[in-house]
């Protein structure tokens, strides 16, 4: 062995009790030394000596092997050196450098440990120490200069500078050690480090401020871990809310968090929302993220403990993010603690890490990147769905929709169709929006037509009796079309609202319109499988296109397919049949049509009632679409198989419990069944 750090951590401390074990940004001090030796590449072994327990455990969590310190060179009298050469002597194979780290420095560059191993190892110098450039001026008690004539001030920069021992390392050769029996001899070589590293904790108030510059010291690591919590407001929000005329709270949260969700899902992290309040706000974001939420909790440690003990994960391995006090008890019960910048300074003090973007403007994205880091590429790129799926057949590849990841594993993606049901009303079309995400819904589609071209020459002038009086045919389908005025209106609305937004075009200028639109996806509706000129503009748009495949066959399928691919195609089973009787629901053929097309599959579904559509889900639909109205009798031909308000609510509802009830198909003892289990089974033998 070329070069081994030994690490004194004692339990006693004059200046702070149980120093080693004090927490700077998150990690004891001793952690924080065992790490920076981990990291060093020229260091082959970390030692701890110590005579604590609690050090030794924590050591050994680090990375380090442990060995006892004996009584005798435990006291406050014992120097370093007699724990390093007791430790030399305990070591399976002697090393030619040995490297003195002590945990009273929180900040150590393991590329500073690297470059002074170096200058012993290439025989520069017998001894490396850390040290801090200093022009200061020293004097004694008495009045006289330490270093300085004070008849004689020079500028700093005709002084030769001094260096100040910073106690973080000392690099020696060991045979010169067991020499001489201290740490300096021989040829003597300073390494020089910044002073936000040179601070040396020996008093409360160092521990102060060592914890106080954590947050601006520390360089950004990667979160290794398999589930992240986060507190809601002033993480997921700036915590602030906006309180419109008529009582409604809004947010503002950052779009980027969504794709940073979504490929931690992808990766297999589990995550959960946990807030204090009970707002539909918190119940309406997580929705859209497809993120598990418990709210109104009074005691977050204790729901916390339960949820990790329930799905097994180790709380070493968990990030949890928060921002006020209230979060301090869970914080502290994780191994990474996390906060944003205008966290308490409290929290800040407890955290492992402080981010740098401020809730709502990032932070969570941040937070997904830095735990997306700490896993390994293909991990990310081709994680398994974090659930048990009940199929046979392979898993598709999900597509992004939005900030949506649509495909299996992911939260069904549910799509209220508003269609034409809005009666050429705009005021109708932003109240139907409301309905989707009141009900927790992630988007809404309407039907955008170019009249001249989609209304038959033989309709053009049939005669329709409308809400408006007597009109043809072409009249009513001009007048009942919303064009770019209404269309921005739906847009900002659905934004406000947090809804993606698209519609089925059905010709090729009203796929130019919504392209200028900036549409999220395009809806290829069940007529248009057969319109290949239509298939061939949506193609290049390079957009994600959901296809519905009601009244057709599998090979007019496979011709719009061959046009449009799969890599970012999801495809929809749908009966056309308005309202759709039970018997031709056939939804055995969402397995078929994943079979046949490796594709993610949903259900479009115009059926009365909530069954079929439920069903859809457990036969694996990954996203459920509905016509949605705000009453069956209103006037128009969608009405009649449309959800109202209600029913539309129920249906996110169930399906949102069919997820959880689904599981991850591992069998298990749950938590719940341990007294029944203790009460009830019988071992026999």
């Amino acid at each position: 062995m070329r070069v081994l750090a030994v690490v004194p951590a004692r339990g006693g401390s004059v200046g702070v009790p149980l120093k080693n074990l004090a927490s700077v940004g998150g990690s004891p001090l001793v952690a924080r030394a065992v790490r920076a030796c981990v990291r060093a590449e020229l260091v082959d072994e970390v030692v701890v000596s110590t005579d604590h327990e609690g050090i030794a455990e924590v050591a050994r969590a680090a990375g380090a092997t442990v060995i006892d310190r004996p009584g005798e060179l435990s006291g406050a009298t014992a120097s370093s050196e007699s724990a390093v050469l007791h430790a030399l002597d305990h070591v399976s194979e002697v090393p030619d450098v040995v490297v003195l780290v002590q945990c009273t420095s929180a900040f150590i560059d393991p590329a500073d440990l690297d470059s002074a191993i170096s200058k012993v190892l290439d025989g520069s110098a017998d001894v490396v120490f850390s040290g801090l450039e200093t022009h200061e001026f020293l004097w004694s008690a008495n009045g006289a200069g330490v270093n300085h004539d004070p008849s004689h001030r020079p500028r700093r920069q005709d002084r030769e500078p001094h260096f100040r021992e910073t106690g973080a390392f000392y690099v020696m050769r060991t045979e010169g050690l067991r020499e001489h029996g201290h740490r300096f001899f021989g040829a003597v070589a300073v390494q020089q480090v910044p002073s936000r590293h040179a601070i040396e904790v020996d008093t409360p108030e160092d521990l102060e401020i060592v914890r106080a510059l954590a947050p601006f010291v520390d360089e950004p690591e990667p979160i290794d871990v398999d589930a992240v919590i986060t507190d809601f407001d002033g993480v997921h929000t700036d915590d602030r809310a906006y309180v419109d005329q008529d009582g409604r709270e809004m947010v503002a949260v950052s779009r980027s968090d969504g794709m940073g969700i979504s490929l931690l899902r992808r990766s297999g992290v589990k995550l959960m929302i946990m807030s204090t309040e009970h707002n539909p706000v918190v119940a309406a974001r997580a929705r859209k993220l497809g993120v598990p939420v418990l709210q109104g909790l009074t005691d977050k440690r204790t729901v916390l403990r339960d949820w990790l003990a329930i799905e097994g994960i180790d709380p070493a391995r968990v990030a949890y993010v928060g921002n006020d006090v209230n979060d301090l008890g869970p914080m502290s019960d994780v191994g990474w603690p996390v906060t944003v910048p205008d966290a308490h300074p409290r929290v800040r003090a407890a955290a492992r890490t402080v981010l740098t973007r401020a809730g709502g403007a990032g932070a969570v994205r941040e937070l997904c990147d830095r735990v997306l880091a700490a896993r390994p590429l293909e991990e990310v790129a081709t994680a398994p769905a974090p659930r048990a799926e009940l199929r046979l057949t392979p898993v598709a590849k999900p597509v992004q929709i939005g900030d949506a990841l649509v495909g299996a594993g992911q939260p069904v993606y549910m799509i209220a169709e508003i269609g034409i049901n809005h009666n050429g009303d705009l005021d109708i079309a932003r109240k139907l929006i409301d309905v989707a995400a009141e009900a927790g819904c992630q988007a809404v589609k309407f039907q955008k037509r170019t009249p001249e071209i989609c209304v038959p020459m033989e309709q053009r002038s049939q005669i329709r009796q409308t809400p408006w009086g007597e009109m043809t045919y072409m009249e009513y389908k001009i007048r009942t079309e919303f064009g770019l005025k209404e269309y921005t209106e739906i847009a900002k609305h659905c934004q406000e609202r947090g809804l993606d937004w698209f519609a089925s075009p059905w010709d090729v200028p009203s796929v130019e319109f919504l392209e200028s639109m900036n549409v999220v996806t395009h809806k290829i509706a069940s007529a248009s499988v057969t319109d290949l000129e239509l298939l061939r503009a949506l193609a290049s748009t390079g957009k994600p296109l959901i296809l519905s495949t009601g009244m057709s066959t599998l090979e007019e399928i496979d011709q719009a397919v061959e046009i449009l691919g799969t890599s970012k195609l999801v495809m929809m089973h749908a009966t056309s049949t308005y309202p759709l009787p039970p018997e031709e629901a056939n939804l055995r053929a969402i397995v078929t049509l994943q079979e046949r097309y490796g594709v993610p599959v949903g259900y479009s579904g115009h059926e009365r009632g909530l069954q079929i559509s439920l069903a859809a889900v457990t036969l694996g639909a990954v996203t459920v679409e509905r016509h949605i109205t705000l009453d069956r009798t209103m006037w128009g031909s969608d009405h009649a198989a449309s959800l109202e308000p209600a029913g539309l609510e129920h249906l996110v509802r169930d399906i949102r419990i069919i997820e959880t009830a689904l599981g991850d198909g591992v069998k298990r003892v749950f938590p719940g069944e341990e007294a029944p289990k203790s009460r009830l089974r019988r071992v026999t033998v």
